[in-house]
């Protein structure tokens, strides 16, 4: 059964005339009024839906049955990461939900190539927010990760809380890193993760002073966008 986002917070038995852009989606696949559909609105669990009306650019549906469903991940993870160039944090964002992230905060680090002010983050948070919708449709999640606003390195770690009772892991090439599979189950994981050109020495060392366990995948070095993914595939 098709599935789609719905950003209007759902109940069943309502009946309402969708977001313009959950309608456009249904309109594309040609749908007709009678046709059953799955709703998600991120707070948790999907609807069992009928489409009632097809407009030029409006979709009618009525609301039937709640299903408490949720396909998340056992292990609560948050990915920190430098914003790596282009499209591949676009790419992040999507695998990244289809994998289960829960949380993803995009940082401006040293060596990160994107500088982005307030206005233009804002956007880009936006943005990611309808890629990370769509990957949710995709993979049957029912609640959203959360993107927060891309922010500096600086503004991150201040806010960053001096005890934390998950695990925190900084990825890393330093020769002092503790191979991934050596590490115990965890619950809860803030992982922390550099751009193209990794984390800077300093950074590195902020770090480890706020209880960040530097770690490693393997011998091959991977990308900045690929590397996260791989951690969270550990989990699924």
């Amino acid at each position: 059964m098709p599935r789609f986002f719905c950003a209007h917070p759902l109940q069943a038995g309502l009946s309402l005339e969708l977001p313009a852009d959950t309608s456009r989606h249904i309109q594309v696949l040609r749908l007709q009024p009678g046709a059953a559909i799955t709703l998600f609105d991120g707070r948790g669990g999907e609807y069992e839906a009928c489409i009632l009306q097809m407009g030029r650019h409006t979709v009618a549906a009525r609301i039937d049955s709640h299903q408490t469903l949720e396909r998340e991940s056992a292990v609560y993870s948050h990915i920190v990461i430098g914003m790596p160039a282009n499209e591949r944090m676009d790419w992040l964002v999507e695998k990244a939900t289809e994998l289960g992230v829960a949380r993803i905060t995009p940082l401006m680090t040293a060596h990160g190539v994107l500088r982005l002010n307030a206005e233009r983050a804002h956007k880009r948070q936006l943005h990611w927010l309808g890629i990370a919708q769509a990957a949710c449709a995709q993979s049957g999640r029912n609640t959203l990760p959360q993107i927060d606003v891309p922010q500096s390195w600086s503004a991150w770690l201040s806010t960053l809380p001096q005890n934390d009772s998950g695990s925190r892991w900084m990825l890393s090439l330093s020769a002092t890193t503790t191979p991934l599979n050596a590490l115990a189950q965890t619950q809860r994981v803030v992982l922390l993760s550099g751009p193209e050109g990794g984390l800077s020495r300093e950074e590195e060392t902020q770090a480890l002073e706020r209880g960040f366990l530097p770690v490693r995948l393997g011998a091959r070095v991977l990308r900045a966008e690929t590397a996260p993914l791989a951690v969270l595939s550990h989990w699924l």
